[in-house]
């Protein structure tokens, strides 16, 4: 596991100007926060920073940078905890002016970093100028810390630089997965098969068993000489999969949810036809996952396992009841799925949830990351 060093371990915080970053990207609803998850996980750093005196600069992105992209309902639901000024700029004069004013325990959420160019592009000068509010530079952010923008790794260059708790956390849980207990379970859904094969790869030599679901497994499905329907797949990434469908760790779903012009149900692969969508993973197939997920001592789980903005997210539900069942050590992480996780009220059930979903991937993938090795550079 890659050692860093943590903000909990600095002993004089006391009036320091402490550069927060946060991933506060979380999906809004008429202007509310729908789901906090991701704030409520960051709160215990702040919480700390607070406490010990420092003054807390936060700065996160929301959506893609556009103009209406704003983090000023997330203020409003953070002024909910503790007093929080939101300057709806990331980079002005007045925001300099404004952080010279603040006191101890005070905390200013910067707006949207992405409405700057620099951001994203990794800006040296941009880098330096939101380093400038700062003293000390905190990472608290893991799910965006696969990105090498200014924020993750450039400002971590110009101050000195910490590791946030939750970000600790997401690193020292995750890493169970690279030294497994076994038998150990990886399910991975979603829809790019592109963004999923080389882990795929890695823990079918690592897992004793690979579960893959969502429209990851059409590709299976077509390679296998299955009629697919109108389901989705990635042409380009069959040739690769071809080598990994008779592997013996790895199991594909053995049934099917499809929607047509009828509506929706259940259909062996053999029974597909050219009209039908495949949506979710059938009942057959959760049935043939029981005695392996019941049986498991890890379980590591990435993705939905249906067409979860369609609503078809029964598949992925009837697992995490299998899952929070079971008594393995179970590890689950990705945007879709985190949010029906906390929808079903599931969230104390699992042994860890991880903010990130990209992120995990390549930290499972590559066991670092570029927010990781930014911490590490002095």
């Amino acid at each position: 596991m890659p050692i860093f060093k943590v903000i909990t371990e600095y002993t004089e915080l006391r009036g320091k100007r402490i550069l927060l970053r946060l991933d506060l990207n979380v999906p809004l609803e008429e202007g509310e926060v729908r789901d906090a998850y991701r704030i409520e996980q960051s709160l215990a750093t702040i919480d700390f920073l607070r406490k010990e005196g420092a003054r807390v600069v936060i700065m996160s992105h929301i959506g893609k940078g556009k103009p209406e992209d704003t983090l000023l309902p997330v203020a409003k639901y953070l002024n909910k905890k503790f007093p929080v000024t939101f300057l709806d700029q990331p980079m002005s004069t007045e925001n300099v002016r404004m952080v010279g004013r603040m006191e101890d325990g005070d905390v200013v959420l910067l707006e949207n970093l992405r409405h700057e160019k620099g951001e994203e592009a990794n800006d040296p000068e941009f880098a330096r100028a939101i380093a400038a509010l700062g003293d000390i530079y905190v990472n608290d952010a893991f799910a965006v810390s696969h990105r090498a923008h200014a924020s993750v790794v450039g400002i971590p260059l110009l101050l000195p630089s910490y590791a946030g708790i939750l970000f600790a956390e997401e690193v020292r849980r995750l890493s169970v997965a690279l030294a497994p207990k076994h038998p150990f379970l990886f399910i991975v859904g979603g829809a790019k098969i592109s963004t999923k094969m080389p882990l795929l790869k890695k823990f079918l030599e690592t897992a004793d068993y690979v579960f893959v679901g969502g429209a990851l497994a059409n590709n299976f499905f077509k390679v296998a000489g299955h009629e697919i329907g109108k389901s989705v797949y990635d042409e380009t990434e069959l040739k690769g999969l071809k080598e990994l469908l008779d592997h013996e760790r790895l199991i594909i779903p053995s049934d099917v949810i499809v929607k047509n012009e009828g509506g929706s149900e259940p259909r062996r692969l053999d029974s597909v036809t050219k009209s039908d969508m495949s949506v979710d993973i059938g009942p057959e197939s959760v049935r043939n996952m029981e005695a392996v997920i019941g049986s498991a001592a890890l379980i590591v789980w990435n993705g939905p396992l249906g067409y979860y903005e369609a609503g078809f997210t029964n598949g992925t539900r009837e697992f995490f009841l299998l899952i929070t069942n079971a008594q393995a050590t179970s590890i689950v992480g990705g945007g879709d799925t985190v949010a029906l996780i906390n929808e079903m009220h599931l969230l104390d059930r699992f042994s860890f949830v991880s903010t990130g979903g990209g992120a995990m991937l390549d930290f499972l993938q590559n066991e670092t990351l570029p927010g990781i090795e930014a911490l590490l550079h002095k």
